[in-house]
């Protein structure tokens, strides 16, 4: 009989537990502890195409009023259109990364699905959102699909096959501080026979006080900028070259440590690509010690040497 009895009484607690626990699909407030449990931490990278956006969220539903709690209902607005009624919002994952939090959910109305990622910051202050990859896009013969790496910039590329040919177009959104904004960081693309893909700088407007800070270049299309970082041992950089006429193409954006006066190295959280950088002579010379694969073509490697450019001066102004 006892054990008859502490089942009974575990199972009632059990009940009032439950029956204590916020709905996230209700009305009344919840605490950010519970909406974002509702989200679980992501393994990167991560990757969703149009063909199952559908599937990967979680079939816990969080209402609007809950949502709203966190993220303004203006910016809800942007992905959905006049007509409330059918909307749906699941939880896909969080991501947490430096002082930032992207929380990523799927919203469905009228059997459209979107995947968007909502962007707050540690003190769980709405910042800004970005949607990835919706169900339903123009019936023009695309595929669709994100990918989301560990830094984390969001890949979205459309990609379709006509006459044995394979058109895409890439492109990387990172969130910039400085502009409280996720900006494009990557535009890669091989489709118009003229266009040439900008190549975009995601750290040139940083500051360039610090002794190896600058740009090292060889042309256009292959260079290293090199910007102050949080201190003077520490800079931020951003590499890009084209080889073989464009047939091996690498790029990376991180964060670079000196070992010493004149030796720093690079080695991503997570990241299996480590670089050398040594600087003489107002050269830069790299040199990939670890496996840089994701961010290079497989035969080309981070192992070249590049030239500072002179920085202009401003001309006086005549009397």
């Amino acid at each position: 009989m006892p054990r008859v009895w502490l089942v009974s009484i575990l199972f009632i607690l059990l009940i009032a537990c439950k029956s204590n626990t916020a709905s996230l699909s209700g009305d009344e407030p919840v605490s950010f502890k519970e909406f974002e449990t509702a989200f679980p931490l992501l393994t990167l990278p991560f990757a969703a195409a149009d063909t199952n956006v559908a599937k990967i969220a979680d079939t816990t539903v969080i209402s609007r009023t809950v949502f709203t709690q966190f993220v303004p209902d203006s910016s809800l607005q942007k992905f959905i259109d006049q007509n409330i009624e059918s909307l749906t919002i699941n939880p896909v994952g969080r991501i947490e990364k430096d002082n930032y939090i992207y929380l990523l959910a799927t919203i469905t109305q009228n059997r459209k699905v979107s995947l968007v990622s909502f962007l707050l910051d540690k003190k769980k202050k709405y910042i800004a959102a970005l949607q990835l990859v919706a169900n339903r896009n123009a019936n023009n013969g695309y595929s669709y699909s994100v990918v989301i790496n560990r830094e984390p910039t969001f890949t979205v590329s459309r990609e379709k096959k006509q006459d044995d040919n394979v058109f895409y177009t890439k492109t990387g959104y990172a969130y910039n501080a400085e502009s409280g904004t996720f900006i494009k960081v990557v535009d890669d693309t091989n489709e118009g026979k003229n266009k040439t893909p900008a190549i975009i700088n995601p750290i040139d407007t940083l500051p360039r006080k610090n002794k190896y800070s600058g740009d090292y270049v060889r042309d256009k299309k292959n260079f290293i900028s090199v910007r102050d970082g949080k201190n003077s041992t520490r800079y931020e950089f951003f590499i890009h070259f084209e080889k073989d006429d464009g047939d091996c193409t690498g790029e990376l954006k991180g964060e670079m440590a000196m070992r010493d006066d004149s030796k720093g190295f690079y080695q991503g959280n997570g990241d299996p690509c480590v670089i050398d950088f040594n600087f003489e002579d107002n050269e830069i010379t790299l040199k990939e010690q670890g496996n840089c694969g994701s961010h290079r073509g497989i035969k080309c490697y981070f192992d070249d040497t590049f030239h500072k450019k002179r920085e202009g001066k401003a001309k006086k102004m005549s009397k």
